[in-house]
């Protein structure tokens, strides 16, 4: 059930994400979490960046996540255990899944989102794939089931460089949707509906000098922001670029 949508528009002819997913395994392949950010979807939020995506959007801003290689590998309970204790500690309000791509793994994701929505947290999810389409495999595939019935709010529809969306927060291209898929997110996605709303991003600069960046930028403004402090995260250990679209 949709209890909100801001409807994307575009991008009918794509080919992209018109193929299931592949079924995980039992580990949770991820890369990057943190406990607490502003800038991945409603209020304060953890963030977990999936390892691996079968998408494959040109013009993606996460491309290192593509390739399943290189993953953090762990059981999905016990990593649902600590990060939901590193959410509450943080004082988030609930987790995203970001990408790499969630529903590739969506069956120890699952977990992961289940363990979150017990603790009274939210739970919302990108995807290169259609609602639609996640649907019509839900039929087929219990583990996509799964992570749906435990999603609140949902971003959906392949990353279209050719259909930027400047109007809209969080998503990247205006053939992509905003959901809520339970009535906890409703209201946000109403006002983003009606009047559109504004990107976030976030620079965080750790104790060794490392920079990593969450949230939404275009390349040329990461670009302006980024000029004095070296190589870019895509091209050196130091520093890491991991917005979300």
């Amino acid at each position: 059930m949709i209890f909100a949508e801001s409807r994307g528009a575009g991008g009918e002819g794509s080919l992209l994400g018109v193929t299931p997913p592949p079924h995980g395994d039992e580990a949770l392949r991820w890369s990057r979490f943190v406990p607490s950010t502003d800038a991945e979807g409603p209020g304060t939020r953890a963030t977990v960046w999936m390892q691996g995506c079968a998408v494959h959007c040109p013009g993606c801003f996460n491309p290192h996540l593509w390739a399943t290689r290189g993953a953090q590998l762990n059981d999905p309970a016990a990593l649902a255990a600590e990060w939901v204790d590193a959410a509450v500690s943080a004082g988030a309000e609930g987790i995203t899944l970001l990408g790499g791509e969630p529903f590739d793994q969506a069956g120890a994701l699952a977990v992961v989102a289940e363990a979150f929505r017990a603790a009274g947290l939210g739970v919302m999810a990108f995807s290169g794939y259609t609602l639609g389409r996640l649907q019509e495999w839900s039929q087929e595939r219990p583990d996509i089931a799964r992570l749906l019935a435990a999603t609140d709010l949902l971003c959906d529809g392949p990353y279209l460089a050719g259909l930027p969306d400047t109007r809209r927060p969080w998503i990247g291209s205006r053939n992509q949707s905003i959901r809520a898929l339970t009535p906890r997110y409703a209201a946000a996605v109403e006002r983003i509906a009606r009047d559109g709303g504004q990107d976030a991003l976030e620079v965080r600069i750790g104790p060794d000098g490392a920079v990593a960046v969450n949230g939404w930028a275009t390349d040329a403004a990461l670009a302006a922001l980024l000029d004095d402090l070296g190589v870019r995260g895509d091209r050196a250990a130091s520093l890491r670029k991991e917005p979300s679209r």
